[in-house]
């Protein structure tokens, strides 16, 4: 799967979505919880999925395809 082909979803352990991160044709993007939406670097999607991945906290990460293809 490439990178343009998955949503990233950070959910909290109680089930409520977090962020969403999409890769888009000018970058990565992140989706908040509440619609904002803004650009998101490569290295800042990697801070904000790494922790739950190394289980430092008791969120989730779910890597889904992307259906807006």
């Amino acid at each position: 799967m490439k990178n343009d082909e998955c949503v990233i979803k950070i959910i909290s352990k109680h089930g409520h979505l977090y962020q969403t991160y999409r890769r888009e044709k000018d970058g990565w993007i992140q989706i908040s919880s509440n619609g904002t939406v803004r650009p998101c670097t490569a290295e800042q999607l990697l801070s904000h999925i790494l922790p739950p991945l190394a289980g430092a906290s008791q969120s989730k990460v779910k890597v889904e395809k992307n259906v807006r293809l």
